[in-house]
């Protein structure tokens, strides 16, 4: 499902450059339940901007489901992460003056989705999630671990091939992040490709494949 092949990430600091990211080859298969795991400042997150196609390696090549990511205009990309790629992220992201289904419709008003087919798929997104009781409550009414359910079946309305969750758990309780974290494989286990950024040790034992990125460069990858 996902091919790079001798990437690399820089970015200018004033008249010079800094590699943030060293040449690097990964493959993701199809329905893959893995996690990234690396300190801060490793590389792990430019790594996941260039996964989710909201950033573009600076050389190298970047294949997703066949398409070549890193030839792609910003028009294009953009249409690449509405229809193939669903993000979680560690603070929910949500508009805090919109109930749940609206939240969770947002990705299908930029498909161009018409405004009942939109409330349909939301309100199964959310069901799916187990928050059928929630679709009218907005987030500030909402616990910690709904408020990510919903960010989840916002991720999951458009039915991506690919979920990207970035310290999903971050902001929560033990308990409520492994709740977060059975959804997860759940939604895997119906086929989804999920990919989970992460420093916690505890989240990536339950994943089937660890890959470690320190100093930009991906030292070990174990399943």
């Amino acid at each position: 499902m996902i091919t790079l092949n001798q990437v690399t990430k820089s970015f200018r600091l004033g008249p010079s450059w800094s590699q943030v990211l060293s040449p690097i080859d990964l493959q993701i298969e199809k329905g893959s339940f893995m996690s990234i795991m690396g300190p801060s400042g490793s590389g792990k997150s430019t790594l996941m901007n260039i996964l989710g196609c909201l950033d573009k390696p600076t050389t190298g090549q970047y294949v997703l489901d066949g398409e070549k990511i890193d030839r792609q205009t910003p028009r294009q990309l953009a249409q690449i992460r509405n229809k193939k790629i669903g993000f979680v992220f560690q603070q929910f992201h949500l508009l805090p003056r919109q109930s749940a289904w609206r939240n969770v419709e947002l990705p299908l008003i930029y498909s161009g989705m018409k405004k009942k087919e939109r409330k349909e798929r939301a309100f199964a997104a959310l069901a799916k999630v187990g928050l059928a009781d929630r679709v009218h409550y907005k987030p500030t009414s909402l616990s910690g671990g709904q408020k990510q359910r919903v960010a989840i079946a916002r991720a999951i309305v458009n039915s991506p091939s690919l979920i990207l969750a970035d310290e999903p758990t971050g902001a929560l309780d033990t308990k409520t992040s492994e709740a977060i974290i059975r959804l997860l494989r759940e939604l895997n286990q119906a086929g989804t490709t999920v990919v989970i950024i992460t420093h916690e040790n505890e989240v990536a034992a339950q994943t089937d494949r660890v890959v470690y990125v320190r100093d930009g460069k991906i030292n070990d990858a174990a399943s």
